[in-house]
């Protein structure tokens, strides 16, 4: 039996390529799992294409790394898939691990997706420490100025004030006045 296996990070992500080519290889059953990562180790449809696949099946994805991120979890997917007796194909990178070539290409290949993962990983680091040494920081900008900061926080000592009068002054939320308060 082939046993297909489809996934996409996100909900705004389609389906619909890796179905295709999963149905045109002819897979007798999909399983499809929808806003999952393939850094988790456990996700619900995986889990029951694993928990289904028997020996003499086949499981079939479109790509690696929709099984996994990590090389070496794919290696040891591939490991306890040939224990079972199960052969794994990747359309995408046309891989079938029922011959010796097929397993190695398997292992050359997931070498080099985690390679490019991890380039790319590093090139967001240095990009976001090049930003920092220029003075730029992530993340949202303050909407609350140093003066409201004061402000609040001088109100809030000479204790006249309710935190909502005082958030009315100033011009800040209840949120805000608590996190710079208290």
């Amino acid at each position: 039996m082939k046993v297909g296996y489809a996934r996409v990070s996100t909900f705004e992500q389609d389906l619909d390529l890796q179905l295709d080519a999963l149905n045109a290889d002819g897979c007798d059953r999909t399983f499809c799992d929808k806003d999952e990562s393939g850094a988790k180790g456990s996700r619900p449809e995986w889990d029951n294409c694993l928990d289904h696949l028997r020996k003499g099946d086949t499981l079939v994805i479109w790509k690696l790394d929709r099984a996994s991120r990590s090389t070496k979890h794919l290696i040891a997917l591939a490991e306890d898939l040939e224990r079972q007796g199960v052969e794994l194909r990747s359309l995408k990178e046309q891989i079938d691990t029922s011959s010796a070539m097929g397993k190695f290409f398997f292992r050359m290949t997931a070498s080099i997706a985690e390679l490019e993962r991890d380039i790319i990983r590093e090139r967001t680091l240095a990009g976001l420490a090049a930003a920092k040494a220029r003075g730029r920081k992530g993340g949202r900008k303050k909407i609350i100025t140093r003066g409201q900061e004061l402000e609040a926080k001088r109100l809030a000592d000479e204790g006249k004030l309710s935190s909502t009068d005082i958030c009315k002054r100033v011009g800040i939320s209840r949120a805000s006045y608590y996190r710079l308060v208290v």
